[in-house]
Formats: structure tokens, C-alpha cells, sequence
């Protein structure tokens, strides 16, 4: 049975708002819970809550839902090392619940605190090294690493619980996705029709070719409800801001240009399109089931309802999912 995750967005919400979104989301029968791992928003003004502490007090606030990153990226401003220990940690804090999502990242979150933003080969390389030291940390290793770009010297993960949290690597590309089948237990990647399909029958093949079982599927989405349709269009358009494909591997890191710019690129219809955006929870049914045909086993939806998020939740519970979960038991 395909499991749904809410995705909660450090970047429109403070933390405290984002604590009660995790708790109704929860309540209204959400399997897992998500949330960003930014230093910045991808727009101003915008929030930017640190995702580690706030998964910790997610954890203590929560009692049986899944809980991890959308997603972390140790590519620089992470040390894997420490990514390891957060992750240890969170799994004795949320023991059985906690995971880790990995990502190459983007310029808008490492440049700021420094780094000079490289080469979409560099990105993977880094990310290669990160999943080597992070998944023989959780290994029990007591770990000499001497990596292009990461270096350990005899670290270990002296608090390590009894369950591993599974890792799940974002790819969007054929790269990544051989990642994701090498070092994880699951790929993170696009809710799009055209190239979602080669992608996951990439990681699919590259997981045969190991000689190992293909991880969970994780499909992202986004949606926005209010009662009125204006209002989900309008609580919503911020994250406009995230569809310019060249944010992801390019230096971009200056949030109000970068909302400048979408503004300039993205027409109100194309954005309307990318997301789930109504106050029919007919159409927010409609639109899941088609995120789910793509072959996810998780569907992580990103609550963006600017204008109503924790009524949202509630009608996600009452309205949408179980429709949803319904449609797919039928099939």
C-alpha cells in the first residue's frame, strides 16, 4: 500500500507554526512527515528555521509517524559525519520513525556560508563521499577517511541506536540514481510524468545490477487549500520561486532575485499547473492518484496552504486521504 507523507516548508513557516502542522498532520492520518533542510528560503521575505532541532522537538511532539529530512544535503555546509550523528540521534529520540533523505543540494544554501558552487560532477562526487562515510557510520566503523573532498580521522558514532535509519537519495538524474541504488534504501526524486518513469527504471536496473531489491519510490507533490481557490493560488504563489530548473545546479543563492526571476519566467497558469492548487478536495483526490500511478511507494505532499495550512491537514483527513488511499486498494 503506497504510504503519504506531508512535507512541511521551513521556508513559508516559522517553526512553532510548522510544530502544529506536524501534530494535526499526524492526526489527520499522514504516514510520514517531511520537512526542508534550508539555510535560506527561495524567497524574500521567508522563514528559514534550522530542520535538525526542529525534527527533534517533531519527534517528542509526535508518537507514530515517520520522520526525517526533505532532504539534507552534505555537500558542504554538513559535515556527513555529523549528518550521521543527527540521524543516530533522531532514531533514539523517534525510535523506528526516524530517516534520512540526502540530496547534491543547491548554491541558494552552501554559498552563503562560503563555498564556492561547483561543477555539477563536483556535486556528485561530494555526495558519493558523503553516502560512503555516513553509511559506514551507521555501520558501527570507527572511520579513516581520506576522500577528495571529505576528510575523517578515527570517527565514530558512539550513540548508535539499534535501528539504522534508512536512507533515501534525491536524483533527478541518471547519477545520483546509481547512488541512490549503491548506498540507500530508497530515491527521492520528481512527481513528473515524462521524466519520473526513466529515472526510476534507472535506479531500478542499477539496484538488479547489484543484486539487491529495489528501495522505496518516493514521489514529491505540492498542494495548497482554502476554501476559496483565489486564496490557495494566492497562499501559495510564493513557491514559484522553486521551479526555474537552472536553481538547482547553478549559483544562484540571492532569494529576492531569484523570486525576481521566476516571476519573470513562470506564467500563473504554469505554476497552477506544477501544484495541486483548489478548494475542491476532489481535485486534490485526482491529482494524488496520478502522483501515485507513477510507481511511488511514498508520495511526500508539501503543504504549502499559505492561506489555511492547518485547516488543510484536517481536510486532508477527512477529505482526500482516505478517498485516496480508497481509489488505490480498489486497483
Amino acid at each position: 500500500m503506497t504510504k503519504f507523507y506531508v512535507g512541511l516548508g521551513h521556508e513559508q513557516f516559522p517553526p512553532d507554526q510548522l510544530l502544529e502542522q506536524a501534530i494535526v498532520a499526524e492526526d489527520a492520518g499522514f504516514d510520514g512527515i517531511g520537512c526542508s533542510d534550508h539555510f535560506q528560503p527561495w524567497w524574500e521575505p521567508g522563514e528559514s528555521g534550522q530542520a535538525w532541532v526542529w525534527l527533534g522537538a517533531a519527534a517528542h511532539a509526535t508518537g507514530e509517524v515517520q520522520i526525517g529530512s526533505a532532504v539534507t544535503a552534505p555537500v558542504y555546509r554538513y559535515h556527513p559525519a555529523l549528518v550521521a550523528q543527527a540521524f543516530a540521534t533522531l532514531e533514539f529520540l523517534a525510535p523506528g520513525r526516524a530517516y534520512l533523505g540526502v540530496g547534491s543540494g543547491e548554491s541558494l544554501n552552501e554559498s552563503p556560508l562560503g563555498m564556492d558552487w561547483p561543477s555539477g560532477e563536483e556535486q556528485l562526487e561530494r555526495l558519493d563521499e558523503a553516502l560512503q562515510i555516513i553509511t559506514r557510520l551507521f555501520a558501527g566503523e570507527r572511520l579513516d577517511f581520506d576522500g577528495k573532498h571529505f576528510r575523517t580521522k578515527q570517527a565514530y558514532l558512539h550513540s548508535r541506536p539499534r535501528r539504522t535509519p534508512p536512507i533515501y537519495v534525491s536524483a533527478f538524474h541518471p547519477g545520483a540514481a546509481e547512488l541512490a541504488a549503491r548506498y540507500g534504501d530508497g530515491v527521492w526524486t520528481l512527481g513528473d510524468p515524462e521524466q519520473a518513469p526513466p529515472l526510476i527504471e534507472h535506479y531500478k536496473e542499477a539496484c538488479s545490477d547489484m543484486g539487491k531489491e529495489a528501495g522505496e519510490i518516493i514521489i514529491p507533490g505540492t498542494f495548497s487549500w482554502a476554501e476559496h481557490d483565489d486564496d490557495a493560488f494566492e497562499g501559495a504563489k510564493v513557491w514559484r520561486a522553486t521551479l526555474p530548473p537552472e536553481y538547482y545546479v547553478e549559483d544562484f543563492h540571492d532569494p529576492a532575485e531569484m523570486q525576481r526571476r521566476a516571476q519573470q519566467q513562470i506564467a500563473d497558469d504554469e505554476f497552477k499547473e506544477s501544484a495541486i492548487i483548489s478548494s475542491d478536495p476532489a481535485v486534490h483526490v485526482e491529482r494524488i492518484e496520478e502522483l501515485e500511478q507513477l510507481g511511488g511507494t511514498i508520495v511526500v505532499l508539501l503543504n504549502a496552504s499559505g492561506a489555511a495550512p492547518v485547516e488543510a491537514l484536517r481536510v486532508y483527513g477527512e477529505e482526500v486521504l482516505p478517498k485516496v488511499r480508497s481509489a488505490v486498494s480498489s486497483r
